[in-house]
């Protein structure tokens, strides 16, 4: 059933663990996204990244949004809709129009002060169609660049999140904690003594981008300390395109395009109750 993030994450924060969000393309991933919750009966988030409408023509917001309406109709536990990383004000409001129930403005390559006055003003309008605004503080770089997890200078001030929090008005926080996007070249560490202390002096969700390639006992560790939504994009979508190649190597010339689903959505679904596993509702 549709459910608005900001009630999700809720259900995460009290259970003390994390909603797991998984990013999406297309019908074949959607649907395997919430089969995969029923299956598990736990609650989770579908997100769109607008760049995969923009430059990849991929779904736009408007059929993203009914397809996770329509599928979510169709199982009994929570599905949330979000709008991952965006930056551009009339295309946030174009998800709220759609129907997504949360969205974030990433303004994380921003001053401070540019980040706090651009995060209100998309809070200040989302808050008045009931939708909640996920912001970044710090920033969450690419898993290809090493520096970018291991910059201490990127990494999320405790102090300066309370601050954050208070004056942008946001509804959730993703921090910078050495976590990355894309493929990781090496281990990542995240600084849970940082993450505690963010946690401890504010009162908000916090948000794990970059959750493709993380070791599961430090996931354990980081939704016990104030992680309560925890993005996974790159290995999912691999897997998707790895489906995808294997079927055609299968078939050959013989394989048709309309059999395609009932090959590739049993994979992603097996995929997804695994990963569901780190969810302890």
């Amino acid at each position: 059933m549709l459910t608005p993030v900001k009630d999700i994450l809720k259900m995460a924060s009290d259970a003390n663990t994390s909603v797991i969000a998984f990013n999406a393309l297309d019908y074949n991933m959607v649907y395997a996204v919430t089969q995969a919750a029923e299956r598990v009966k736990k609650p989770l988030i579908c997100m769109l990244y607008p760049e995969h409408h923009t430059l990849n023509n991929w779904a736009n917001p408007e059929s993203f949004a009914a397809t996770v309406k329509s599928l979510a109709s169709e199982v009994s536990v929570p599905v949330g809709l979000h709008l991952d990383h965006c930056t551009d004000f009339n295309y946030i409001m174009r998800a709220i129009k759609a129907g997504f129930s949360c969205v974030m403005y990433d303004g994380s390559m921003l001053s401070l002060e540019e980040n706090i006055a651009n995060t209100r003003k998309v809070a200040d309008t989302a808050h008045a169609f009931d939708v909640a605004v996920e912001a970044e503080l710090g920033h969450v770089g690419f898993a290809a660049t090493v520096s970018d997890q291991t910059n201490l200078d990127l990494y999320t001030q405790p102090d300066i999140a309370a601050k954050f929090i208070e004056e942008s008005t946001c509804d959730a926080l993703a921090v910078a904690i050495g976590s990355a996007h894309g493929v990781y070249k090496e281990t990542p560490h995240l600084d849970i003594k940082r993450l505690s202390e963010i946690n401890a002096a504010t009162d908000t969700p916090l948000v794990l981008h970059g959750g493709s390639g993380i070791p599961n006992d430090q996931l354990d560790e980081a939704f016990v300390n104030g992680i309560n939504k925890f993005n996974v994009g790159t290995e999912f979508f691999q897997l998707y395109y790895d489906t995808i190649k294997d079927y055609g190597r299968i078939n050959g010339d013989s394989g048709n395009i309309f059999d395609f689903p009932n090959y590739c959505q049993p994979i992603l679904i097996d995929y997804l109750v695994k990963k569901l596993e780190l969810s302890k509702f």
